[in-house]
C-alpha cells in the first residue's frame, strides 16, 4: 500500500477521472455498515428475501467489507445514469395492455460489463499515478451492500422504496464499487429527504413495499419475473399487468425523478425495439431468437422458459381478443410444464 502524501488531492483526482470515464458521480465511504447490517438481518429474519438464499449465504462478509476483501479501508462508489427515455414514454408503454413492459435498466447492454470495465480503468489510472495498491472491483456481482455504501459516500439517500435517490438526479442510475486498502477521506452522506411522501408505496402494483424502507421481495414484480424460478403465485399474476421483466413503478412515481436526465450512454439505449415491443411479438420468439436478441443483455439470465412464463402471464392480463388467445394456444403443448401451466392459466383468463 503506497503512502498518500495528500489523500484529499488523491480523492479529487479520482473524482475527476471518474467523470471523464462517464460516471456522473464518484464518492468515498468508510467500511462501517453496522446500521445496514442490522437492517439486513431484520429483513432476512422476516423471510422477505424469498428464494434468494444468496442474500444470507455469505454471513457478515456482505456487511463487513474487510472480511470480503481483507485489508479494505475505503470504498470508492460510483453512479452512472441509465434512463433511456422520458417518463411519459414509459407511462405510455405501461398503460397499453398489448405492450410488453421491460424495466428500463435492461433495455440495452448489460450494465455489469459497462461499469466493470470503466471501474477497472479508473483503478488502473490510479495505479499508474500512485503505484500499486490493493483493490477489487464490484458491480452487483458479489456480497456487497452497494446502496448503503453509496449512501455513505454521498451519492444519495436510500428511499422508502429501497432505491438510492440523489436530490438532483433522481434514482435512475447504476452503482459500482472499488474496495481498496487506501486510507481515503470519506465523503459526507446526504440527509434523507423523503419526508412524508408515500407515492412509491402507493404505486407498487403488488404492495411489495410493506412499510417505508421495507420491501417484501416475495411480492415484488422484479423478484417474481427475474429471481423466482418456479411458478408465479396465482393471486399475484393479475397484479403483474404487462410487466415481463422487472418493474419501474416506484421510480416513475417518485417526485425526485423530475430532476433525472436521459442517459447519453449508447450502451444503455434500447436494442431490438424492446422499448416498444408487443407481448404477442415477443411471445412468438423461438429459443434461438431469444438468445440472439438477448446477447449481452441482463434479460438473458432468466432463460427462455421463464421468458415465456412471464409473457404468458402478461397475455393473460391483456385484452381477451382472438389474437391473444391464438398466441397462447400456440404454446399450450410446450415441452416445459412451467410454461404450459401459465399458458393454461392465461387462456382461462382470456376465455380460451
Amino acid at each position: 500500500m503506497p503512502t498518500l502524501i495528500d489523500p484529499q488531492a488523491v480523492v479529487a483526482q479520482i473524482k475527476d477521472w471518474g467523470r471523464g470515464l462517464g460516471f456522473q458521480q464518484v464518492g468515498v465511504a468508510d467500511t462501517d455498515l453496522a446500521k445496514a447490517e442490522a437492517h439486513l438481518w431484520g429483513w432476512l429474519a422476516r423471510g422477505y428475501h424469498g428464494e434468494m438464499a444468496f442474500m444470507a449465504r455469505h454471513g457478515s462478509k456482505r456487511t463487513r467489507p474487510s472480511e470480503l476483501v481483507p485489508g479494505t479501508l475505503s470504498v470508492i462508489s460510483v453512479r452512472m445514469d441509465y434512463r433511456p427515455e422520458p417518463e411519459v414514454q414509459m407511462r405510455k408503454q405501461l398503460a397499453d395492455p398489448a405492450a410488453a413492459f421491460i424495466s428500463r435498466y435492461a433495455l440495452g447492454r448489460d450494465y455489469h460489463k459497462v461499469l466493470r470495465q470503466r471501474l477497472q480503468r479508473l483503478a488502473q489510472r490510479l495505479t499508474e499515478t500512485i503505484g500499486p495498491f490493493g483493490y477489487r472491483v464490484f458491480v452487483d456481482s458479489a456480497p456487497v451492500m452497494e446502496k448503503p455504501l453509496a449512501a455513505k459516500a454521498g451519492l444519495g439517500w436510500i428511499g422508502k422504496h429501497s432505491n438510492l435517490i440523489h436530490p438532483r438526479a433522481g434514482s435512475w442510475f447504476f452503482l459500482g464499487e472499488i474496495y481498496t486498502d487506501l486510507p481515503l477521506p470519506p465523503d459526507q452522506p446526504i440527509p434523507d429527504h423523503c419526508g412524508r411522501c408515500s407515492r412509491c408505496l402507493q404505486a407498487c402494483p403488488t404492495g411489495a413495499i410493506v412499510a417505508p424502507y421495507q420491501v417484501d421481495a416475495r411480492r415484488c414484480v422484479s423478484y417474481l419475473t427475474i429471481e423466482l424460478k418456479g411458478a408465479i403465485p396465482e393471486d399475484l399474476r393479475p397484479l403483474l399487468g404487462n410487466r415481463i421483466f422487472g418493474c419501474d413503478d416506484c421510480q416513475i412515481a417518485c417526485p425526485w425523478n423530475r430532476f433525472a436526465l436521459n442517459t447519453a450512454e449508447q450502451d444503455f439505449a434500447s436494442r431490438h425495439s424492446l422499448d416498444t415491443a408487443t407481448l404477442i411479438a415477443l411471445f412468438a420468439w423461438d429459443e434461438e431468437t431469444f438468445f440472439k436478441y438477448t446477447a449481452g443483455s441482463a434479460i438473458r439470465r432468466i432463460g427462455y422458459e421463464r421468458w415465456l412464463r412471464n409473457l404468458a402471464v402478461a397475455l393473460g392480463n391483456a385484452q381477451p381478443v382472438d389474437e391473444v388467445r391464438l398466441a397462447l394456444k400456440s404454446r399450450l403443448n410446450h415441452p416445459s410444464p412451467l410454461v404450459r401451466e401459465h399458458v393454461a392459466w392465461a387462456l382461462r383468463r382470456t376465455g380460451g
